[in-house]
């Protein structure tokens, strides 16, 4: 059980980056018709929903393969795929083995889990320098200012 608990960093590490791979070449299939293009006919240009999912799969799968921004990525990224399912896919039928949405149910729910837990090993944004939080003020408050108020 140790040696689980010491590899859980490095195993959610490349879970990021193969989701993010898998959900950023989705992106590129659909915009630029590479690695088999879009299922179905490509969007056009700045088209709702289609061509805005595609850019987010892109840009967003990107930003989580690297794990730069990795909490809001996949938030966003799990987000469209909700909305890809609700609207798409259940209007079809009412489980995800019905209506072919399993694709973006997997992706919703892996997206959520790396929102949840963080990026694990190997994340980009583990180089840049932190950003400190404000020292806690009299009223204990990170927030609150230390400076004296008049009366």
């Amino acid at each position: 059980m140790e040696a689980l608990e010491r590899s859980k960093e490095h195993v959610l590490g490349l879970f990021r980056i193969v989701v993010g791979l898998l959900f950023a070449c989705h992106g590129a299939a659909t915009l630029f018709g590479v690695l088999g293009g879009p299922h179905g006919a490509g969007p056009d240009f700045a088209a709702w929903p289609g061509w805005w999912a595609a850019v987010i799969q892109l840009a967003g799968g990107a930003l989580v393969l690297c794990g730069l921004g990795t909490r809001v990525a996949a938030v966003l990224c799990s987000g469209s795929m909700a909305y890809a399912y609700f609207d798409v896919h259940q209007s079809h039928a009412a489980f995800p083995i019905e209506n072919g949405g399993e694709p973006a149910a997997m992706f919703c729910w892996s997206f959520l889990l790396i929102a949840a837990l963080g990026p694990g090993r190997w994340a980009l944004a583990s180089l840049l320098p932190h950003r400190r939080r404000p020292a806690a003020g009299p009223g204990g408050s990170p927030w609150s200012r230390n400076t004296p108020t008049s009366a």
